[in-house]
């Protein structure tokens, strides 16, 4: 892990007052770019050739010969070849010398080595560098383990495929798409022989896909990803924060899911299995009743992220939720970053941090904020790593 001396002494060098908001031009970066703005802060996208029109031409901010703001809320952008060449020399400095505070989110650490991130990324960054691996299923102190001594709940691991027996979840990463899901779901090991070596053939596994699996209890019930946040510099009113919740959409499950039950099974006979690949989100809200539950989980998260990741979780983080018949959580995912999820709130916020601070307040809003009294308080190191 890159020293925490370099990466304040790169703050240190910074004009403060000049800070901007910069972010790698993907996954929720529009939330954090709009965000910031909001805040009063500059903004800067990286972004890979050939995906860069959201940000430079459809989201770039513009204001008229007065200089007043006309529409828009990304100021900058950087171009690179590939997401992966935002770690070079001379990027970084480029970013450092334009007092460019980094906001990690889910690409960053997916088009960038995790080790890389961790040892040889210099910008200062907003949130936990030590946890961004937590994300990273198989690790030895992945989210699972954290969820464990956390006492949070999760669902029950399924050890082998073997000992699939009652609905399933296989949860791998796609073979083809960086980003995401070769998810599938078994009753049975001859289930499960049958689906793995169909996805095999479609190219959305890979032969060695076993090696890197994590097989768990299907639970049957609403998902309900749980955007909170952790602010250690706050001075008024409780630190932990739940701005937010959505859902999502995923493609081809969820046009599966509409069709009439023989049709789906007609489908599953001809070898057409439902993806999980994410493709938008959604907002929702929690009977109140449960609202105690889910801070009561948010509350151990934060509790253990210190003990076990000094100094802890710091800012967004996303726990991603089960709710069973019975009204039970079972924790699936954890995001230890800004949530994929986050772009529903942008601009118009989310009841919960908007009624929680009177005004739309979204997670980047919030992130900002965050950053903004930070600098102000002159606490700015206490939030970055």
């Amino acid at each position: 892990m890159i020293s925490r001396d370099e990466v304040l002494a790169n703050l240190g060098r910074y004009n403060k007052k000049e800070a901007r908001i910069g972010v790698l031009g993907s996954h929720s970066a529009l939330d954090t770019c709009d965000g910031a703005y909001e805040e009063g802060f500059k903004t800067l996208a990286v972004c890979q050739k050939g995906r860069e029109k959201t940000f430079d031409r459809y989201f770039r901010s513009y204001n008229d010969s007065k200089g007043n703001h006309l529409c828009g809320f990304v100021d900058d952008t950087l171009l690179v070849d590939k997401f992966v060449d935002v770690m070079k020399p001379e990027n970084q400095k480029f970013l450092m010398d334009t007092n460019t505070l980094w906001v990690p989110n889910r690409s960053f650490t997916s088009y960038v080595d995790i080790d890389s991130v961790e040892n040889d990324w210099k910008v200062p960054m907003i949130g936990s560098r030590n946890m961004l691996r937590s994300e990273e299923r198989g690790e030895a102190r992945d989210y699972y383990w954290i969820l464990e001594k956390a006492n949070l709940p999760f669902p029950k691991k399924v050890e082998k495929p073997e000992d699939i027996d009652g609905l399933t979840i296989i949860k791998v990463h796609h073979a083809q798409k960086k980003l995401e899901r070769g998810f599938f779901t078994a009753v049975s090991y001859e289930q499960y022989v049958e689906k793995s070596q169909e996805l095999i053939k479609q190219g959305v596994l890979t032969p060695d896909f076993e090696e890197h699996a994590r097989m768990e209890q299907y639970i049957i019930g609403p998902v309900f990803n749980l955007d909170f946040f952790y602010d250690p510099i706050k001075e008024n009113g409780e630190k932990v924060e739940l701005l937010g919740i959505d859902w999502r959409f995923e493609s081809s499950l969820d046009g599966y899911v509409r069709l009439p039950g023989k049709q789906q099974v007609e489908l599953e006979n001809d070898g057409i299995i439902p993806e999980y690949t994410v493709c938008g989100h959604n907002s929702a809200t929690l009977r109140e009743s449960l609202l105690d539950k889910a801070f009561e989980m948010a509350e151990k998260y934060v509790a253990a992220s210190k003990t076990h990741y000094d100094p802890g979780i710091v800012g967004p983080f996303c726990l991603q939720t089960c709710v069973d018949k019975d009204l039970h959580f079972y924790i699936y995912d954890v995001a230890p970053r800004i949530g994929g999820g986050t772009n529903v709130h942008m601009d118009v916020g989310h009841p919960y941090g908007n009624s929680l601070y009177r005004t739309n307040m979204s997670t980047g809003r919030r992130l900002a904020r965050m950053v903004r009294e930070g600098i102000e308080q002159d606490r700015l190191e206490e939030i970055v790593s």
